[in-house]
């Protein structure tokens, strides 16, 4: 599979070649190609034992950490903390788990990735704002009739703004200047790092995870989550992931980096996704409007101990 021509559709300082031997430069990540299969396998199984569950995270520190985390934070409201890996399987549920044991190495390797480069950026709200799109991308989907029996809907939130790491490792000065001007929408940066590269950062991350072999799915829906109505296919993966960052946006969840103004609220509705997602204004729309207001509500709840 490769990526359509418009891709590199805009002329740059950096040649289509140069840009993709940096990328190909870049480090793989081997989290993006096997997510902890043992584990994997165990939660797809409906007969698992929180005690199998426990016993594969408690193998991995940064996951048994995130998972009592979340567990303790406010979102739950427990009146006592949580200690035991055990315990933390049982109110937190396969698929809060699920969604930890996706996220954890992902962005444990990324954040080693964007280290290596030096680049002084605020990469902590990077990893909120792609945890809080994650789980918006989800609930989007989740209100259409697009049918995921895997956890495509999550990885084309939480990769969609792969791309900026990538950047940081081969393109740092210029993510550095494009960050820092003032832009009237996320589309507006996507046309800075294109005057100051020749590819924005959707087109970058897109490439990267081609390298990695991950689906089609995906790479489209990190390619066009920006324009989702050029997407070839798998469009409606890529116009959930425009509105969800809208909306994480909105939420005050703005990943740091970029000087974007405030996204007003239903603004979203006005975007090309919306109208691939739900159409204009009919009872898709509707119902889908007040399902986002319920999760606006409590993703700052959730998102305390996730990031």
């Amino acid at each position: 599979m490769h990526l359509p021509s418009s891709a590199t559709a805009h002329p740059g300082p950096c040649s289509d070649d140069e840009i993709r031997r940096r990328i190909s430069a870049c480090p793989k990540l081997a989290s993006l190609h096997s997510i902890n299969l043992a584990l994997r396998d165990l939660l797809n199984s409906e007969q698992s034992l929180a005690s199998q569950i426990a016993g594969i995270i408690r193998r991995d520190p940064s996951l048994s950490a995130r998972l009592l985390r979340m567990v303790n934070s406010v979102y739950y409201g427990l009146s006592s903390s949580v200690n035991n890996i055990e315990d933390a399987v049982f109110f937190l549920g396969l698929r809060q788990i699920r969604e930890l044991s996706l996220a954890t190495p992902v962005i444990e390797e990324l954040d080693q990735l964007q280290l290596a480069s030096g680049t002084p950026l605020p990469w902590k709200d990077l990893w909120a704002h792609s945890l809080a799109t994650a789980v918006f991308t989800r609930e989007i989907l989740r209100n259409t009739p697009v049918a995921v029996d895997d956890e495509t809907d999550y990885l084309v939130g939480l990769l969609h703004n792969v791309g900026k790491v990538v950047m940081a490792s081969a393109f740092p000065d210029e993510l550095t200047r494009t960050a820092a001007l003032p832009a009237a929408s996320p589309a507006e940066v996507g046309r800075f790092e294109r005057e100051a590269i020749g590819w924005d950062h959707a087109a970058i991350g897109a490439a990267y995870l081609e390298r990695h072999k991950l689906s089609e799915e995906i790479v489209f829906a990190v390619r066009y989550h920006m324009e989702p109505g050029r997407a070839p296919r798998h469009a409606q993966f890529a116009a959930a992931v425009q509105v969800a960052d809208h909306l994480v946006r909105h939420a005050g969840i703005t990943g740091g980096f970029e000087q974007v103004g405030p996204i007003e609220r239903d603004s979203w509705t006005q975007l090309d996704g919306w109208g691939i997602l739900y159409g204009i204004d009919g009872p898709e729309s509707r119902l889908a409007r007040a399902a986002i207001d319920n999760t606006l509500q409590r993703l700052p709840q959730l998102l305390s101990g996730m990031a």
